[in-house]
Order: C-alpha cells, then sequence, then structure tokens
C-alpha cells in the first residue's frame, strides 16, 4: 500500500467516524419529541429512526454533490486537509454532545473542511458564493421557516380538535407521531449522511482516485448510510433530553407538528442540495409549537444557549480544523493522520468512560 493510499484509508474511517458522532448527536433531532410524548419508547423509537436514516441516504444525492463541489475546490486541496476538517467536525461534535448541546453536525463539518481549507490554499480555495447561498442562507432561513409552520400547524390543530375529548385526540397524535417521525428520520438521512458522501468524494478526487465529475460510488452511499444508521441506535441520550423536555414540556399535538415541520423543511431544502441543520430546523419547529401554543410556554433561556452554540459552530470547528491540518502537516507522510487519529480515539474512549461513570440520564420508558 503506498503512503497516499494509507492517507486516504485514514481519511474515508475518519469520514465514517464523523457519520457515527453526527447519528448519534443527531438522534435527539429524530426520536426526542416521540419520546417526550411517550409516542414511541426510547427502543423503538430509536430503532425506527436508524432504520428510516439508512434508507433516507438512498433518496437523493443533491446534497453530497453541494459538499463535494460548491464549497471548496477540490482541485486546491488534499487529502491531509479532508483529515483535518474532519477532526474539526469530530471534535466540535464531540464537545458539544458532552456538554448536552444540541449543535449543528452538519455546519460543524463544513466550518472545520473550510477552516482546513483556508490554512492550506488559501481563502481563494473556498467559494464564498457557495458558502453563502448553499449554507448560510438556508442556516438562516431554514429553522425560521420550521419555526411559523409548527407554529401554524399547532394552532390550526388546537382550533380544529379544541372541543374534542382530550384521551382520543392525544392517542391519535401519538399515532400520527410515529408517521410524522418516521418522515423526519427519512429525512435526516436524506440530509446528513450525504455530507460524509461528499466529504469521502472529496478525498477520493484530491487522491486521484476519482475524477471531479464522477458520479457518488455504491460503496460510498452504503457505507455513509450504515455509520449514520448505527449511530442513531447507540443515541445520543443527554441532547435527547434538551431537546425533548428543556426547550418546552410537549404534548402529542405539539411533537406532531414539530415533527412534520422539521420534515418538509429538510425534505424540501434536501431536493434543493442544501446541506441544512437539522438540528436547527426541528429545534425551530419544537420552539413555534411551544409558542403558537402560548409564548411563555417556551423556555427561552435554554433556546438561547442552542443559539449561541450554533453561532459558535462554524468559527468553532473552523479553527479547530485547521489546527489539525497543521498538526497533521507538520509530520512526514502519513504519520501526521496516524498520530493524530491515535491520539483522537484515545479522547473520545476517555469521554465516553468518563460520562459512563457519571451516568448518563435517559428518558422516562
Amino acid at each position: 500500500m503506498s503512503e497516499a493510499d494509507l492517507i486516504l484509508g485514514i481519511v474515508v474511517f475518519t469520514a465514517l467516524a464523523f457519520d457515527f458522532t453526527n447519528g448519534f448527536h443527531d438522534t435527539a433531532n429524530v426520536v426526542a419529541t416521540s419520546i417526550s410524548t411517550r409516542a414511541m419508547t426510547p427502543q423503538f423509537a430509536v430503532g425506527f429512526a436508524a432504520a428510516l436514516n439508512f434508507a433516507g441516504a438512498f433518496i437523493s444525492l443533491e446534497v453530497a454533490a453541494t459538499v463535494a463541489k460548491d464549497v471548496v475546490d477540490a482541485g486546491a486541496i488534499t487529502t491531509t486537509v479532508i483529515f483535518g476538517g474532519l477532526v474539526g467536525a469530530i471534535s466540535w461534535n464531540l464537545i458539544t454532545w458532552y456538554f448536552g448541546l444540541p449543535s449543528s453536525s452538519s455546519h460543524a463539518l463544513i466550518g472545520g473542511v473550510v477552516g482546513a481549507t483556508i490554512v492550506a490554499a488559501g481563502s481563494d480555495a473556498v467559494f464564498g458564493d457557495g458558502l453563502l447561498s448553499k449554507v448560510l442562507i438556508p442556516a438562516v432561513i431554514a429553522p425560521v421557516l420550521a419555526f411559523f409552520v409548527g407554529g401554524i400547524a399547532i394552532v390550526v390543530a388546537y382550533r380544529i380538535l379544541a372541543r374534542q375529548r382530550p384521551g382520543p385526540v392525544t392517542r391519535g397524535f401519538r399515532y400520527g407521531q410515529i408517521v410524522s417521525g418516521g418522515l423526519l428520520s427519512l429525512a435526516h438521512g436524506t440530509n446528513d449522511a450525504q455530507k460524509t458522501m461528499g466529504v469521502i468524494m472529496l478525498a477520493l478526487i484530491a487522491n486521484g482516485t476519482l475524477a471531479s465529475d464522477a458520479d457518488v460510488p455504491i460503496w460510498v452511499v452504503v457505507s455513509a448510510a450504515s455509520a449514520i444508521a448505527l449511530g442513531t441506535y447507540f443515541g445520543g441520550w443527554r441532547i435527547i433530553k434538551t431537546m425533548g423536555t428543556r426547550i418546552i414540556k410537549m404534548d402529542a399535538a405539539q411533537g406532531f407538528s414539530a415533527q412534520g415541520a422539521g420534515a418538509a423543511v429538510i425534505l424540501t431544502s434536501s431536493h434543493f442540495g442544501f446541506p441544512l441543520s437539522t438540528t436547527q430546523v426541528i429545534a425551530g419547529g419544537v420552539m413555534g409549537a411551544g409558542a403558537g401554543k402560548r409564548v411563555s410556554a417556551v423556555r427561552w433561556g435554554v433556546a438561547g444557549n442552542i443559539v449561541m452554540a450554533w453561532l459558535l459552530t462554524l468559527p468553532a470547528s473552523a479553527v479547530i480544523g485547521g489546527l489539525a491540518y497543521l498538526a497533521a502537516d507538520a509530520l512526514p507522510g502519513a504519520s501526521g493522520p496516524v498520530a493524530i487519529a491515535a491520539i483522537g480515539l484515545g479522547a473520545t474512549a476517555l469521554a465516553f468512560l468518563n460520562r459512563a461513570r457519571k451516568g448518563v440520564p435517559m428518558p422516562a420508558q
């Protein structure tokens, strides 16, 4: 095996590791509302979401094309640059998971790659127009749109069903949440798994394995879909608690409205190739569903902390990605990525063991 192939293998492995962390970090986006309203048990919810995340990855490849071709210049970067960006994304995912903050894995990935690219090849290698139109503008519009869709949906639901008996209505909405939760899981796989596909495509192009106009190989699609599905199944219970109970005290109607709003916005954006933050979108839907019932029902302080994590994600992951590239590039050949990967695995294992000793709170059955 050549040195270039070894580095490529490390990058692909790191990309799939990111995809796994994306799955367990973003599980809360998909299942928290269903669990908190008791529409599904935690075990069923994460298994259901994992299966549909896997299926969703095969629906469209527009987001993968955006990440691979519209954000950075594939001809100006190397596999080491991509490795640095992935380290930045994984690091930020683990930091926010450790503190239970539902930040954006999507923006962590894009921020990490952009930061490493700027350090390695300069700002000219970053497509500013693509970053603005495909990432930053949708990042602002999508959660706001989900907020209003969720708010309108819950107002309409309460108006229509206000005089009905609460018991049958709640049961009906819980059944409805199985459908809306399934659509949200499908949408999550359609958008999030493709970001990893796009990064692996960048690595293959940088290594000369694929031409810049090549289609995504099927093994890339299957491996990315499998990694995010496994991560979803293992779940991120700390973030589930934040999303499911700390923003609002949610009923089944609000859960259905929030999930439906999130799924609609994400599926539409995936069709146009926008790599959204599913965290932002579903949080916007949750806040909208809460505010539609009563503005004071939303714990705006918690919501503010989440927004602050979003604002920090792109710059923080970019800085970490740039530093990781410098560290990897400072050592000869493949020794830099190998050393950083080993240190990262060790630090991740320590973080999980530390959390396991302290005990991670899980939602009620």
